[in-house]
């Protein structure tokens, strides 16, 4: 297949941008790619309409390290962004930035959980005691915070009287709670999702002219809780089971790292009022937690087809470019786990559908190729019309949309999690390890998945004599070579990907020189 020439395949029109997160939302949880159970049905009319993704991966995880991934196009290999809180090199570009130069006021709804670089600020200035600054580069249209003040405050004057406090997500009101179905004192016109819906409808009606919006909506992120009627709308024990070992034990002894985050994994995390460890509860209550997750899911997918709606009434649907994702998953049961972080499938495959007007020999297609949180800047830049100002890991998915199919696609799925604790060093204490060797990189293809530890010794799963990342054969003599082959392949990854930002030029007679073979 001959080289894509980027130039055949440009869109006639400048058109708006709609960039939508919903946060810790599993991959395979689309009616879409077939869940028996979830109903997501404006999603799917989208990808209907659209480009699904089936095989996307977040690049790494928490939420501040997979959004920076998102948003700068670079590994976390390059970006730093290790941890929640671990400042953004203000050197990097960023899809926000990257808009303002086509010509957008890039504009936020909800939040981007971005870590300024302290080297430029103050040290004084309070923006240094959150982990919660806004990407540089965007306008904020509503700010949503992790302790829901912004929320909250919109709830009191919806309501009246007195402003509501964070104990709202409580089931119940009495002493410890547990997983449940009950809702909570909140109704389902009321959520976060619905709050943001509702601030991005408005200044729509605003616009004079093409917009960029970022969406980043809170749910199906805990605490695990809907409001009626979605908080029924599933019953515990429909759908698939949780992927585990039988034991706690038996799922600990898999690895010294599942050894040390599964007993530290607090209920109070996930089910507000709830006191314990999440392994501590018991199957019947996993599947209560399973059921609400879904219920939570069918929530933002009723607020997202408002959207549509309102796009598709103002003459804005078929002049808007649509992305929508997650920062990354849920492990919801698996492996003993909530959460996300790890190694496992469950943390980092998200949705991912692309709906481009002008794209109409996607519509209704699926890719079943791998893809990464770091292709969405290359692609949203490309669309605009500007080029990132670094070099970017991700590639730009323009070809997808155009119908075609690259010769030269990647054949596997990256991502990496960093489990330093650089303020109280408890995992580097508990391990003997330098805070430098604390995380890990994955190299998956549809054959098996190697993980290699910096530190501790590494993982190797069959995936399709073991889709369920049960048993690993890092140790067996048997699969020593296949170890190897992806020991070689990782390696070779991360020599490509380093910073390549003044690597293509070199300083001639001339002058300054660039011509990479891309």
């Amino acid at each position: 297949m001959p080289p894509i020439d980027k130039r055949s395949r440009a869109m006639p029109s400048k058109p708006n941008i709609l960039l939508i997160t919903a946060d810790q939302w599993r991959g395979d949880c689309l009616s879409a790619t077939g869940h028996p159970v979830v109903k997501t049905p404006n999603v799917d009319a989208l990808a209907a309409e659209g480009l699904l993704f089936r095989q996307h991966f977040a690049a790494t995880a928490p939420c501040s390290p997979a959004r920076a991934a998102i948003y700068t196009g670079l590994y976390q290999m390059n970006n730093r962004v290790c941890r929640n809180g671990t400042p953004l090199d203000a050197r990097f570009d960023t899809i926000a930035l990257a808009a303002r130069r086509a010509g957008y006021d890039p504009t936020l709804f909800g939040y981007t959980d971005v870590s300024p670089d302290p080297r430029s600020l103050d040290p004084a200035d309070p923006h240094l005691t959150s982990y919660e600054g806004v990407l540089p580069g965007f306008t904020v249209g509503q700010l949503l915070l992790e302790d829901d003040r912004q929320w909250l405050s919109w709830l009191k004057m919806k309501r009246g009287g007195k402003r509501p406090v964070t104990t709202i997500h409580r089931t119940s009101q009495e002493g410890p709670t547990g997983p449940s179905q009950e809702p909570p004192a909140y109704s389902g016109e009321e959520t976060q999702t619905a709050f943001l819906t509702e601030a991005f409808l408005n200044w729509r009606e605003e616009q004079t002219r093409p917009w960029f919006a970022h969406i980043s909506f809170l749910r199906p992120h805990p605490p695990f809780c809907a409001p009626e009627p979605y908080n029924r709308m599933f019953a515990p024990g429909e759908g698939p089971k949780p992927n585990r070992h039988p034991s706690l034990e038996a799922e600990m002894a898999v690895h010294p790292l599942a050894a040390l985050m599964l007993p530290m994994l607090p209920q109070s995390a996930f089910v507000a009022g709830a006191e314990g460890r999440v392994c501590d509860w018991t199957p019947d209550e996993i599947d209560i937690i399973r059921a609400t997750y879904y219920g939570m899911i069918a929530e933002v997918d009723a607020q997202f087809g408002r959207i549509v709606t309102a796009l598709k009434e103002s003459g804005d649907w078929d002049r808007t470019v649509i992305v929508f994702t997650s920062d990354h998953a849920e492990m919801l049961g698996d492996h003993w786990m909530l959460g996300k972080g790890g190694v496992y499938d469950g943390s980092y495959h998200v949705p991912l559908v692309i709906r481009d007007p002008q794209a109409k020999l996607s519509h209704g297609r699926t890719v079943e190729a791998f893809t990464s949180a770091t292709d969405l800047m290359p692609t949203l830049t490309e669309r605009m019309g500007v080029t990132a100002l670094n070099h970017q890991d991700g590639a730009s998915l323009a070809p997808w949309l155009a119908g075609e199919t690259p010769a030269d696609w990647r054949d596997h799925a990256f991502f990496e999690f960093d489990f330093r604790d650089v303020v109280g060093n408890s995992v580097e204490t508990a391990f003997g390890l330098k805070s430098s060797q604390c995380n890990l990189s994955v190299i998956r293809d549809q054959n098996f998945k190697y993980v290699h530890f910096a530190g501790l010794p590494p993982l190797l799963f069959d995936l399709k004599a073991d889709p369920g990342e049960l048993v690993n054969l890092a140790e067996d003599p048997a699969y020593l070579s296949t170890r190897l082959h992806y020991a070689e392949k990782l390696l070779s990854l991360r020599a490509e990907h380093l910073d390549q930002t003044l690597a293509y030029t070199e300083l001639c007679d001339t002058g300054p020189v660039s011509n990479p073979k891309l």
